[in-house]
């Protein structure tokens, strides 16, 4: 099991052309023979993308583009888009998708303008499409699927869930849980706009429903208060009996308020947001909070062992 994406998980590439798409689309292909079934350019339609060497045993490989996603999606039955569009026309590469109805819409790209992602928001709420970042890493199912820019050779198949703000410490807790032995059921980096799709509550649904997922990371950062409604929410599911063993962290411990750290949604205003809030907040939930980035293995451990 995992959650949003598997082995069967059908691909379109938003901005496959560029170089940037192109990059991880090869390694996507390379990863487990990820289904990736197109490219979308609205000038290149009828034209064929080419893998090559960065894919591995599957350079060659051809993937017809399509001039629109709805177009792509008929023709290819693809259940997923990935988007590598530059930011002045991501948020209409977002749109697009939802009004081809596409289940699950990945948006990596960093630096969309805030009004575009308040009226792709809007169409969002009124849709059936899921939408994960933008600014994000993507979503990974080891041995299974690849969709962003997550390094595969770090994961292994296991049993926590991975759920993170930040994408480089995404990558810090599929390690360190790779090298405990514990593995990843899946890992999911929602990005760190103010103004994104997917919050903490929605992938820990998910990760509470999914049998093979025995624990789960979730690491926030400043700014916001995504880290608050979720432990709130956390301790209304434990009340009901759905729980399951977790370790939290969030970055920015010593960001001066009113500073943007890494993130455009990492800022402290109005006395909300601040770090120690956050980190009470995971506690007052139950969650273990690991004392530093380099010990979100060990601290888990510690958790399972009781």
């Amino acid at each position: 099991m995992s959650i949003l994406i598997d082995k069967n998980t059908k691909i379109l590439v938003q901005g496959l052309t560029g170089k940037t798409g192109t990059f991880h689309t090869e390694q996507a292909l390379a990863y487990f023979g990820t289904k990736m079934v197109a490219g979308i350019h609205p000038k290149k339609g009828g034209e064929t993308w080419t893998a090559g060497e960065g894919a591995g045993e599957a350079a060659g490989t051809e993937l017809p583009i399509f001039a629109s996603v709805a177009e792509a999606k008929k023709a290819t039955k693809a259940n997923a888009s990935v988007i590598y569009v530059p930011p002045a026309g991501a948020g209409a590469a977002i749109i697009e998708a939802i009004e081809a109805k596409i289940p699950l819409i990945i948006c990596i790209t960093e630096g969309i303008p805030v009004m575009d992602m308040v009226e792709v928001k809007a169409k969002l709420d009124k849709s059936k499409s899921r939408l994960v970042g933008p600014n994000c890493p993507g979503v990974m199912t080891p041995d299974e699927c690849k969709i962003g820019i997550m390094p595969g050779n770090i994961f292994k198949k296991g049993s926590v869930g991975i759920l993170s703000r930040s994408g480089t410490l995404t990558y810090e807790a599929v390690f360190q849980t790779t090298n405990e032995g514990l593995g990843q059921s899946s890992a999911v980096g929602i990005g760190g706009d103010p103004v994104k799709g997917s919050e903490f509550i929605d992938m820990l649904d998910l990760f509470l429903d999914d049998p093979e997922t025995e624990s789960i990371i979730m690491i926030g950062e400043i700014g916001g208060s995504a880290e608050e409604d979720a432990c709130e929410w956390l301790k209304e599911q434990a009340a009901k009996g759905r729980s399951k063993p977790m370790v939290g962290f969030i970055a920015g411990r010593t960001a001066p308020p009113g500073r943007t750290m890494g993130h455009a949604g990492a800022v402290i205003s109005g006395g909300k947001g601040g770090a120690e809030d956050k980190i009470k907040a995971m506690e007052d939930a139950g969650i273990r909070v690991s004392p530093s980035p380099a010990k979100l293995g060990e601290t888990l451990v510690a958790v399972l062992k009781g």
